[in-house]
């Protein structure tokens, strides 16, 4: 671990001390490093909150159907305004019914890339015709 990089360990969120360290895991917990970290402040678009909603049910364990609904509800929204993400979201599905959340939480990256994307492209104007 980087000094003082932050990650959580099951649902606890830990934090590293001033020099580096190495830490051996024994048996099989949820972990995120920093850098795959998402706080709830920063999932301020819809495939951010979804990932927020992956990484929690990756972490936590608990409220795992209330997470799953509001997933599933977010879902459906993003489908229905960009249809061409729905590859990707059936592969993040294939990742979380069978409870491989860190897979789905990878995934889920390169859904936010696709809708920054969009949201790019959308605000460029293009394919908009233009005003004389």
């Amino acid at each position: 671990m980087k000094p003082r990089e932050r990650f959580i360990l099951g649902g606890a969120v830990l934090q590293n001390g001033d020099t580096r360290s190495e830490l051996i895991l024994e048996n099989n917990v949820p972990i995120l490093r920093g850098k795959n970290i998402l706080s709830l402040e920063d999932a301020d678009t819809p495939c951010k909150r979804i990932y927020f909603l992956i990484q929690l049910m990756y972490v936590e364990g608990g409220n795992l159907e209330g997470h799953q609904d509001t997933y599933w509800a977010l879902v459906r929204d993003i489908v229905k305004a960009a249809p061409s993400m729905l590859d990707l979201i059936d592969a993040i599905n294939e990742h979380l019914v069978v409870g491989r959340y860190y897979e789905a939480l990878k995934l889920t990256r390169k859904l936010i890339n696709e809708e920054e994307r969009l949201t790019q492209h959308a605000d460029s104007g293009a394919g908009l015709p233009e005003h004389p």
